[in-house]
C-alpha cells in the first residue's frame, strides 16, 4: 500500500482547496490543443482495446472526466479527496465518481480498456510509484492503454526532482526513467509527447505525456 502519511497529507491538502481549484481550472484544456488531440487519440485506442470502460485516476473536480465522456467513452473518476469527489458529483451528476487510492483501485483485474492519470502521480513518493504502476497494470485489460501526464525533470538520467507545489509535495520525473518503470510494471511505451513551457507559465517545466499499452497474448515478446 502507498504510505498513508503521504496519502493522508495530499488528501487533506486538496480537500482544503477543492472549491478554489475547481473554479480556477474549470476549463483546463482551453489553451491545450495538443493535449486535446492526444486525449482524442487515447479515446480512440481505448475503445478498440477490448473493454468499454475507462477511468480518470486522480480526477479532481471531474472536468477531464466529463471531457472524456464527450469523446464517447464510458468513463468514471477516482480521487483521494472526498471534497473533490463531492464537487465532481455535483457538477456532473450523470457520471460516476468514487473516493479511492490509486494504489488500491476498486476495479477488477483487467476491467478497464483505458486509464488516465493526468498530473496525479506527481504527489507519489518515488519509492511508492512502482506500487501504483503495478496497480494500473492490474486493472487494465490486455491491450489496454495508460496515459500519464506529468512535469519532466531536468536531468535525463535522474529519476525524480522535488519541486515546490502550491498544494502538496510533488515530484518531476525523467521521462526515460518513468518509461523504464512502466516496462517493469508490464506496460510498454507507445508514444511520448514533450511540450516546452510557454513564457506565461508559472512553472518553466517541460510537460510530458506518456502513452503505454499492456501486452496481450500473441504480442511479440509476450508470454503465452
Amino acid at each position: 500500500m502507498i504510505g498513508q502519511d503521504a496519502l493522508s497529507f495530499t488528501r487533506e491538502a486538496y480537500d482544503a482547496v477543492a472549491a478554489e481549484y475547481a473554479r480556477r481550472f474549470v476549463d483546463p484544456l482551453r489553451d491545450e490543443p495538443l493535449e486535446r488531440g492526444l486525449l482524442s487519440a487515447f479515446a480512440e485506442v481505448s475503445r478498440t482495446s477490448g473493454s468499454g470502460r475507462v477511468a480518470d485516476l486522480g480526477c479532481g473536480p471531474g472536468h477531464i472526466t466529463a471531457y472524456l465522456e464527450g469523446l464517447g467513452l464510458a468513463v468514471s473518476g477516482v480521487d483521494a479527496s472526498p471534497a473533490m469527489v463531492e464537487l465532481a458529483r455535483e457538477a456532473y451528476p450523470g457520471l460516476r465518481f468514487e473516493v479511492g487510492s490509486m494504489a488500491a483501485l476498486d476495479f477488477g483485474d483487467g476491467e478497464l480498456g483505458g486509464a488516465l492519470s493526468r498530473w496525479s502521480i506527481i504527489h507519489t513518493p518515488p519509492g511508492e510509484l512502482p506500487v501504483i504502476l503495478a496497480e494500473f497494470n492490474r486493472v487494465l485489460a490486455p491491450g489496454g492503454y495508460l496515459l500519464l501526464g506529468l512535469w519532466a525533470g531536468d536531468d535525463p538520467s535522474g529519476p525524480t526532482q522535488v519541486f515546490d507545489h502550491a498544494v502538496a509535495p510533488a515530484y518531476r520525473w525523467s521521462p526515460d526513467h518513468l518509461a523504464a518503470l512502466l516496462r517493469t510494471a508490464g506496460l510498454a511505451e507507445v508514444a511520448r509527447m514533450v511540450s516546452e513551457p510557454q513564457p506565461a507559465d508559472r512553472r518553466q517545466f517541460q510537460s510530458v505525456h506518456l502513452l503505454a499499452r499492456k501486452a496481450r497474448e500473441g504480442d511479440a515478446g509476450s508470454s503465452s
